[in-house]
């Protein structure tokens, strides 16, 4: 517990946006995205299950909600049971899931994603071992940076040519523009974990021989293009975020260097105000570290690459003690924390976090009929 209930942890934080009129978070914690594996019927429509998981969440007190990867195409979804944002009724059901949340008091951001070579995956569910959904399963043939599987037990890709870059990067805007209908605050662009933005940063995984490939130039012009393509697509007054694997932890890789690099020139030149660190996922390896929040120091120095910067740097991975938290933000390691498998545990995290930090209960985060849980 803190000694004079100022919690940096529930202080207000603003994104800034190109108008300078920025986003407001009533504090610093963030739900991080997690696919929830729920839509009934295929088709992408978000139903009661995230209007009721987000919507707990959103009265629990966070500051700013990450609604999880949705697919930018249908091709581009994680598994056959992903949201989506390339339909009016989509757009639909996406309203009431944000109207709901804003009632709460809380921001929310959506995750848009392509999974390139890791789309059409089974469930992360259990009984599930990974892999490919089966065609007459609801899978598809996916399409990718080569024509090489990008894991085990995934399909190889079809090899995306100019014409269909050019489309990924324009579904990427369409569903940007979907998403200001919907009443989203701010987007997080996908290029984390193995999906197709980060399989066109890794060399591990991109080995064109075109301009999209080749140099750490090449190998960065779809994110690029994609971010140029959102930020044309979405409001001045509304930020643009990222998530990014900072490190493949293999040598030969994605480093910490290189993406620092990259994620400055995104911030200064393309738009991106909101940098979200994560790492990994691309390929399996026994160096990636794991516990309590075991990307802060990646965060940290993120942070310090963007100093000259206004933009938020926020981190992931195995944060779950409110000390800690508040201790990465008291030491300026990041500007906010993006909290996932505790939210799981605990939709009032932020809550119970308050509480455990000294936070008067009037000025608790959370719905004001909870209060008297007195966590």
């Amino acid at each position: 517990m803190t000694t004079d209930n100022r919690s940096t942890l529930f202080s207000p934080l603003t994104i800034a946006t190109p108008d300078g009129t920025g986003l407001k978070m009533r504090n610093r914690t963030i739900l991080s995205p997690m696919c929830q594996y729920a839509v009934d019927r295929q088709d992408g429509v978000a139903t009661d299950w995230h209007l009721q998981h987000y919507g707990a969440i959103a009265a629990g007190g966070f500051g700013l909600l990450t609604v999880e990867s949705t697919g930018v195409s249908p091709v581009g979804r994680i598994s056959p049971y992903d949201l989506g944002m390339y339909s009016d009724e989509q757009v639909d059901a996406h309203r009431h899931l944000v109207s709901f949340i804003h009632s709460q008091g809380a921001a929310v951001a959506l995750q848009l994603n392509h999974a390139g070579g890791r789309a059409s995956g089974k469930p992360w569910l259990p009984g599930s071992h990974g892999g490919s959904a089966p065609l007459e399963d609801g899978g598809w043939q996916t399409v990718g940076m080569t024509d090489q599987s990008i894991a085990k037990g995934y399909r190889p890709t079809t090899k995306l040519d100019k014409g269909g870059i050019s489309q990924i990067v324009s579904d990427f805007a369409q569903a940007a523009r979907r998403a200001d209908a919907a009443g989203y605050d701010a987007i997080q662009i996908h290029a984390a974990h193995g999906y197709l933005l980060h399989q066109s940063l890794s060399p591990l995984t991109n080995t064109r021989t075109d301009e999209y490939g080749g140099s750490e130039e090449n190998r960065s012009r779809l994110t690029r293009e994609v971010v140029d393509a959102v930020r044309a697509a979405w409001p001045a007054s509304k930020p643009l975020g990222i998530r990014i694997s900072a490190t493949d932890w293999v040598e030969g890789g994605l480093d910490i260097d290189v993406t620092s690099r990259l994620m400055h020139d995104l911030v200064v030149n393309h738009g991106i105000n909101w940098v979200d660190v994560s790492s990994g996922g691309l390929v399996n390896t026994p160096l990636q570290p794991s516990g309590p929040g075991f990307h802060a120091i990646l965060g940290a120095q993120m942070k310090r690459a963007l100093a000259d910067t206004d933009a938020v740097v926020s981190v992931v991975g195995g944060i779950s003690s409110p000390e800690q938290a508040e201790t990465m933000l008291r030491t300026h390691q990041v500007d906010a924390v993006s909290i996932g498998r505790a939210a799981m545990r605990n939709p009032h995290w932020p809550a119970m976090a308050a509480a455990r930090l000294g936070v008067p209960r009037e000025a608790n985060p959370a719905a004001p009929q909870y209060w008297r849980a007195e966590w």
